[in-house]
């Protein structure tokens, strides 16, 4: 069992810093898309003219959004769940198959991962985006400079491989502390100190 604990103290901190960084950045994303959808508002209504890249851009932002703070949600308990037999089982049955549903869950997200290392990696991820560009890096083989190039659709559909990583590593988290509960239930278990700050205990 303390091996179990010391696996999943460590497991925690490496989530911990992650999710940090996710939800910082998705603060930041979704600021920036209010921002983006209210000048394409102003810019349509107020002149006429709206910008063709605002949606886009917009969109891009929602999927790393999504994407990042999902795992924050997963680890705190903010997906929506039916217990209802978890909570009238006995204390080992419940376990057992809140064990089940997380091994479940673990099938799911390690799919999903490999839909979206295929979107990114494969034919459509090779496609650019309408009207979003990014930096282009000189490449000696091919010839290119430095300069701006359509996006890679890759980097919006990165977001889903991230995002489903993140949730796996989350899951992996859950799970060890399902097992922990099941063999050891009187064990007290770490808590992700930024969740209690955050008031979703």
């Amino acid at each position: 069992m303390g091996a179990l604990m010391a696996l999943l103290r460590g497991l925690m901190a490496v989530n911990s810093v992650l999710l940090r960084v996710g939800r910082t950045i998705a603060w930041v994303a979704i600021g920036i898309m209010v921002l983006i959808i209210l000048y394409q508002v102003v810019m349509r209504y107020a002149f006429n003219a709206a910008p063709n890249w605002t949606e886009e851009f917009a969109r891009f932002l929602m999927l790393w959004m999504t994407g990042l703070i999902a795992p924050s949600a997963y680890r705190w308990g903010g997906f929506v769940s039916i217990d209802m037999a978890v909570r009238t089982l006995p204390r080992i049955p419940a376990a057992i198959l809140s064990l089940l549903l997380l091994m479940l869950a673990m099938t799911v997200l390690i799919v999903g991962a490999m839909i979206g290392w295929s979107e990114v990696t494969g034919f459509s991820g090779s496609f650019t985006t309408g009207s979003l560009y990014t930096f282009v890096f000189p490449s000696l083989s091919e010839g290119v400079t430095f300069g701006w190039d359509k996006m890679p659709r890759s980097h919006m559909m990165a977001s889903l491989l991230v995002g489903m990583w993140l949730l796996v590593l989350v899951n992996t988290e859950l799970v060890l502390k399902s097992l922990i509960a099941l063999f050891d239930p009187d064990r007290k278990l770490p808590q992700d100190t930024a969740m209690i700050a955050a008031g979703a205990e």
